[in-house]
């Protein structure tokens, strides 16, 4: 999980202690500084230099909040190579028996660990190295296939799938194989293909997505040399990963530019403690710790990239590595399909089965019409991050942020669906009798999703900033109060160019043209083309309606973010809708499913829509204003009295646990997989 918090766009030595690692002797100058104090603006001063400031390529759904749909982005549907699908389709069948016959879930929720045969087992076969280049010994699966095999392994066990995600998505491989030197791939890469189970640490008690305020520190030892000290939390893999990929500030010094660096560190290295295995409401597989770093050297050649460039590289690796999440997210839905469709149809209420009484027959239509469209967002995504022709941050993050949010709306239908039952966990089910359906299981693993890798709110606000980089590149000086009044001139002038010439169109487009993308009306099936037309219409509704928030609001902007949730969750609808249609017609025109594909799409276009419309009502009627004031209150102690007749369960402590660096003073926890 310590990855997974991106920041907010817009956003003398001691002896040692029972249970520390042993030491080596490390300069004075190590020792760590004080968390450091930033403003809000500082904060987002730092995740703004973090972004990819430019668009080299173009972006699907970057051109769609900006109100141009680009259909010919994604249409027709990419495809992969066919070498990259026999080698593909050939590993999820080995992976398909190797789930089948040696990966106990329910042993796993119940021991609340992945048993150490079963992560032999997956070294044995080559699930480390997935997405590793064959010549560092790794598979070299595309990324659409990679997804394929965390959605099937993940749909028998969560924590497997968030175990190799971890490893794979923003662990050691993924960060080397974008900007490490080729002495690092050759050191690491082989290991991380076989046998090295990696982890990647940003997160620390007090920081999540406000990374300005990162407290461990890497002092320069030397010229070969950084120390680390600090504490990293929530530690995904941490507690038995071999190498870690951790993020610490180097001090600005003669000869050091100093910023927040990424680092590859030997997870077994002289004081390196893993206090604490962290356990949770879901995913009790999952192997996430506390990790201290006290004195800890790291030669130089292990730092990733240059110094300052590690929250770069922290986001632009999650560009790609939000998609196993979602991906993760269809093999959910998928499994919350099949268990719908048996339950109801062998469950009878009142002479019929209950699948046929509208109140849940509608649920199950969400489900499997969701199920069609998520998986069509994260196969486009996934093959458009294979061919690498289109931007896709701002489509990751939409697959990553739509795919949490309705995968845990799916869970939740199931267990309605099934009652009494889905509310009974699967043990209990079996011991009087009846099938180990683990619903309530699918519900508390799958709510991580809207927190791993960056939570709603602030993918909310990622996406946001993203949404609005051309607006800001062009007038982003007039609405900046430290600019100068020259800077603003000019700043007018660019806007006024560009808004000459976007504006007027914003007034018509082919979405209101009839017989437009006739393509999506093949003769006896259903009419795609009407929802591709409304996909165009509300493109540029929502462009037109994020110029006129930005007139209206301007530097004040960044502080409506009830209205900036809502301009990205209509952006979401609208691109799911693109990908349904698009997936729709190439399984048509493959002579794969294409009828029922159709009816698929054209049941979640519709529902969609609902959702679409309900949103845009929302952004100017809503009570937002009023929700301000309450929370003031709230916080106040206005409130309090509203709390009484009540007792409060919760134990003593702190709320964030003290993080000072220094030695630990825990028994270390880690325990490698050999």
């Amino acid at each position: 999980m310590s990855a997974t918090q991106p920041a907010q766009p817009v956003p003398p030595p001691e002896p040692a202690r029972p249970g520390q690692s042993g030491q080596s002797g490390q300069s004075a100058q190590s020792v760590p500084s004080a968390p450091p104090k930033v403003t809000e603006r500082e904060a987002r001063q730092v995740a703004e230099a973090a972004r990819e400031q430019n668009w080299q390529r173009p972006s699907f759904a970057k051109e769609l909040f900006l109100g141009r749909f680009r259909l010919d982005l994604i249409h027709p549907h990419p495809l992969p190579a066919e070498e990259d699908v026999r080698r593909g389709e050939a590993f999820l069948a080995r992976m398909r028996e190797f789930c089948e016959t040696s990966v106990d879930g329910a042993r796993i929720e119940r021991e609340a660990k992945i048993p150490d045969e079963t992560v032999r087992g997956l070294k044995e076969l080559g699930a480390l190295g997935m997405k590793i280049d064959p010549k560092y010994g790794g598979l070299g699966l595309t990324q659409v296939y990679y997804n394929k095999a965390l959605a099937l392994v993940g749909s028998v066990s969560p924590a497997i799938g968030a175990l190799l995600s971890a490893h794979q998505s923003i662990g050691v491989p993924q960060p080397l194989k974008m900007f490490g030197t080729q002495e690092q791939k050759d050191a690491y890469l082989p290991r991380c293909a076989t046998t090295a189970i990696s982890a990647f640490l940003l997160t620390e008690p007090d920081v999540g997505s406000d990374p300005a305020r990162l407290a461990t520190t890497a002092v320069p030892d030397g010229e070969d040399a950084y120390v680390l000290d600090g504490v990293k939390l929530w530690t995904t893999n941490g507690v038995v990963a071999d190498l870690l990929v951790v993020m610490a500030r180097v001090p600005k010094s003669e000869n050091h530019r100093g910023g927040i660096t990424a680092f590859v560190v030997e997870a077994d290295s002289p004081g390196i403690t893993v206090e604490h295995r962290n356990a949770f409401m879901g995913l009790r597989g999952l192997e996430n710790g506390v990790t201290r770093f006290h004195r800890v050297r790291v030669p130089a050649a292990q730092r990733i990239g240059a110094e300052g460039a590690g929250l770069k590289i922290a986001l632009t690796t999650l560009n790609t590595g939000r998609l196993s999440l979602p991906a993760m997210c269809v093999g959910a839905g998928k499994w919350c399909l099949k268990i719908a469709r048996e339950w109801s149809g062998v469950r009878e209420q009142w002479g019929r089965p209950v699948g046929l009484h509208e109140a849940v027959g509608s649920k199950i239509s969400f489900i499997a019409a969701t199920t069609f469209a998520l998986e069509a967002v994260v196969d486009l995504a996934s093959q458009m991050a294979d061919e690498d022709r289109n931007d896709i941050r701002i489509e990751a993050a939409l697959a990553k942020l739509y795919g949490s949010e309705m995968a845990c709306l799916m869970a939740d239908e199931l267990v309605q669906i099934r009652g009494g039952r889905g509310f009974e966990t699967a043990e209990s089910l079996a011991a009087r009798g009846e099938r180990a359906v683990p619903a309530e299981q699918m519900l508390r693993d799958l709510r991580i999703n809207r927190i791993f890798e960056g939570s709603t709110e602030i993918m909310h606000l990622l996406i946001a900033r993203e949404a609005v980089d051309a607006h800001l590149s062009v007038a982003g000086d007039l609405i900046d109060p430290e600019k100068a009044l020259g800077d603003k001139a000019k700043a007018g002038a660019r806007a006024a160019g560009f808004y000459a010439r976007w504006l007027p169109q914003l007034t018509t487009g082919a979405g209101q043209v009839p017989g437009t993308y006739r393509a999506f009306h093949p003769s006896g099936h259903p009419d795609l083309a009407t929802h591709l037309r409304y996909v165009e219409r509300g493109s540029r509704k929502l462009a037109r309606s994020t110029f006129y928030a930005m007139s209206r609001w301007q530097g004040r902007m960044e502080t409506k973010q009830g209205f900036l949730g809502r301009i990205v969750d209509i952006g979401a609808e609208l691109f799911a809708m693109s990908a349904a249609c698009v997936r729709a017609e190439h399984l048509r025109a493959s002579g794969e499913h294409g009828r029922e594909a159709y009816q698929l799409a054209d049941a979640f276009c519709r529902q969609s829509r609902l959702r679409v419309e309900e949103l845009f009502g929302r952004l100017w009627d809503n009570t937002d204003d009023l929700d301000r004031k309450v929370v003031a209150g709230v916080l106040s102690g206005t409130y309090t009295w509203l709390e009484e007749g009540i007792l409060d369960p919760s134990g003593d402590g702190p709320w964030i646990a003290d993080a000072a660096p220094g030695p630990s003073t825990r028994e270390n926890v880690h325990r490698p997989l050999r």
